[in-house]
C-alpha cells in the first residue's frame, strides 16, 4: 500500500513486526517473552482514590519518584538515569542523540529487529557483524572496527538468549573509546551480569533495561537507561522535545513499587530460571539442540522435523511459540518460559507430535 500523501521516508520504511498477540482463549502463549507471573502484589494497593483523583494532573516530567527508587536499587545517582515509555523509546532517543552520523553503527546480524528499523527511520548508516558459528556475539570483530558511529547489542542477545561475560564487554570498552556503546539488557535479570557496574568507569557506556520482562510490567511500558550525566542529558533533551510526559502517573507508581519489591522480583526470576533449565533438559532428551540461555526463553532446534512444521503443529494444539524465517535461525523455535504447568504441556505436546519420527 502507498499514498500520494506519504513522505518519501514513509514509503521506504519496513516497520518492526512484533510477536503475534492472539486474542483467543485457551492458548498457551509462549511467543513474546512475557513473564508468566503477575507483577508485585503490592501493586494492588496503588489505585486508591487519591491516585484516581491525581489522574487529572500531568505526571512529573522528571519522574522523580521512580528515579529515586532506581537510584537506591542500582546504587547510582539520579542524574545517571533516564526513564521512558518502554526501553524501545529509550533506544529511539539514543539512536537519535548518541550515534555519530559519519560512520556506521555496529550491531549483530542476528539480534533485536528494532535496530535496523531505527537506523532506517533516522537515516543512520549501519553494519551488521556476523555472530560466531555457535551464535555467540563475536566481540573481537567489534574491537577491530573501532572507527564506528556507535555500538549496540543486547546482553543477553535476542533471539538467541546467549550472554556475554562482563570481562568481554569491558575489553571492548577499553578500546572503543570514541563512540557510544549501548548494552541493551532487556533480559539481564535471568542470569546474566549487568554492565551498570561499569558506567562509572566508562563515560561512553549506556545501559538500557526494561520492566517488561523480569518485573511483569509489559503492559505498562516502562524502560530506563543508566549512563554518565552527559549521555543522560542527551536523552532527556530529545525526550523533552518529543514528549516530556512519556510515562503516565499509574505507570510510574507501578514501576516504583516493582523496583522496591526486591524479594518478589527475585523469587519470580528464580522460578523462571528453574523452569527454563527443566524445559531445556526435557527437550534435549527429545533430541533438540538448545542454545545456552540466560533469558526467559530458549532457542530450540528440533532434529526430527522442520522447525516450521513443529511451529504449525504446536499451534494446532493451542500452543503458540515464535518462528523466524531468517537465515541460520530458521531451523530453531524461540520458546518463552511459562509456568511449570504450561511448559509441561509444551513438552507433552512435543512428545505427541514427534512420536515415531
Amino acid at each position: 500500500m502507498s499514498s500520494k500523501f506519504w513522505s518519501p521516508l514513509v514509503s521506504q520504511l519496513e516497520p518492526y513486526t512484533p510477536g503475534e498477540q492472539p486474542q483467543v482463549k485457551g492458548l498457551i502463549k509462549l511467543n513474546t517473552n512475557e513473564n508468566p507471573y503477575p507483577p508485585s502484589p503490592k501493586l494492588a494497593a496503588l489505585l486508591d482514590q487519591a491516585a484516581i483523583n491525581n489522574l487529572r494532573l500531568y505526571p512529573d516530567p522528571n519522574n522523580g519518584g521512580l528515579k529515586k527508587a532506581l537510584s537506591d536499587y542500582l546504587g547510582v545517582a539520579t542524574d545517571h538515569i533516564c526513564v521512558g515509555n518502554g526501553s524501545d523509546e529509550i533506544l529511539a532517543f539514543a539512536f537519535q542523540g548518541l550515534f555519530k552520523p559519519d560512520s556506521p553503527v555496529l550491531f549483530p546480524d542476528i539480534t533485536y529487529g528494532f535496530y535496523t528499523v531505527y537506523c532506517s527511520l533516522y537515516g543512520i548508516e549501519y553494519q551488521q557483524l556476523p555472530l560466531a558459528e555457535n551464535f555467540d556475539i563475536a566481540l573481537d570483530a567489534y574491537i577491530n572496527h573501532t572507527a564506528n558511529g556507535g555500538v549496540i547489542f543486547p546482553n543477553p542477545n535476542a533471539p538467541t538468549g546467549i550472554a556475554k561475560a562482563l570481562d568481554d564487554i569491558e575489553a571492548l570498552l577499553k578500546v572503543n573509546t570514541e563512540s557510544v556503546v549501548i548494552i541493551d539488557e532487556a533480559y539481564v535479570d535471568f542470569g546474566a551480569e549487568s554492565a551498570v557496574s561499569l558506567v562509572a568507569k566508562y563515560p561512553n557506556l549506556l545501559v538500557v533495561q526494561t520492566l517488561s520482562k523480569s518485573r511483569s510490567l509489559a503492559g505498562s511500558r516502562i524502560g530506563f537507561a543508566v549512563g554518565q550525566p552527559d549521555l543522560i542529558e542527551a536523552l532527556e533533551r530529545i525526550k523533552n522535545c518529543f514528549n516530556p510526559y512519556s510515562l503516565d502517573r499509574l505507570a510510574e507508581l507501578a514501576a516504583t513499587v516493582a523496583i522496591e519489591d526486591v524479594d518478589y522480583f527475585q523469587a519470580c526470576c528464580a522460578k523462571i530460571i528453574a523452569t527454563r533449565e527443566w524445559t531445556a533438559a526435557e527437550l534435549t532428551e527429545l533430541g533438540f539442540d538448545i542454545l545456552p540461555s540466560k533469558t526467559n526463553f530458549i532457542m530450540a532446534k528440533p532434529n526430527t522435523l522442520p522447525a516450521r512444521e513443529l511451529f504449525t503443529a504446536l499451534r494446532e494444539q493451542n500452543i503458540v511459540v515464535r518462528y523466524f524465517s531468517k537465515p541460520r535461525i530458521e531451523e530453531y523455535l524461540r520458546i518463552s518460559i511459562g509456568t511449570d504447568a504450561e511448559m509441561q504441556a509444551l513438552v507433552a505436546a512435543v512428545k505427541s507430535i514427534t512420536a515415531g519420527r
